[in-house]
């Protein structure tokens, strides 16, 4: 199902389809996708991955925030699969911070996301969850779920001037350490 893996570069068509619900949880091919792409984050230094960007248009992804040369000051959580995510709430504050994305190398944006969500999915044991999620881990699931319905960080940026190169963004990062 997951060949060898490759993430579906900007330009692809996959990553602007709309991807397809997941019916069986437990079904192998899922529960090998889901470890796959858990194993893929960690390897690319991402802090998620969506099943769309290795071209397999499924309602599934994995959120693995933890500080990694991408993303030296994000918090550290276990990797998490959520299948047919929701998000059915969000807070009024949009807050604007800086996103990449492994389909998208060499660039970031900085694009406008709601500060708290409160999202429903159903995790890899196929148990329904409910969680909220503030800041940099609801940034990471708001950039995900577009994923799964044919959207990039790109069309979210609200001028050319937000975007910026990752030596750009890598070096402003550095200043403020």
């Amino acid at each position: 199902m997951t060949k060898s893996l490759e993430i579906a570069q900007l330009g692809n068509p996959i990553l602007r389809q709309l991807a397809q619900p997941i019916d069986n949880v437990q079904d192998e091919s899922i529960q090998k996708l889901i470890e796959a792409l858990k194993a893929k984050a960690v390897a690319a230094n991402g802090v998620g991955i969506a099943a769309p960007q290795i071209s397999q248009s499924c309602r599934l992804f994995i959120v693995a925030s933890r500080p990694n040369p991408r993303y030296p000051n994000a918090p550290t959580m276990e990797p998490t699969a959520m299948i047919n995510p929701q998000i059915v709430a969000h807070s009024d504050q949009v807050v604007k911070g800086w996103e990449g994305c492994l389909s998208i190398p060499g660039i970031r944006g900085l694009v406008p996301r709601y500060q708290a969500i409160e999202v429903e999915y159903t995790n890899q044991e196929g148990k329904p969850q409910r969680q909220q999620l503030t800041d940099f881990v609801a940034r990471i699931v708001q950039h995900e779920y577009d994923h799964l319905n044919g959207i990039v960080f790109v069309d979210r940026v609200e001028s050319s001037q937000d975007l910026i190169t990752e030596t750009e963004y890598q070096r402003r990062i550095g200043e403020q350490s």
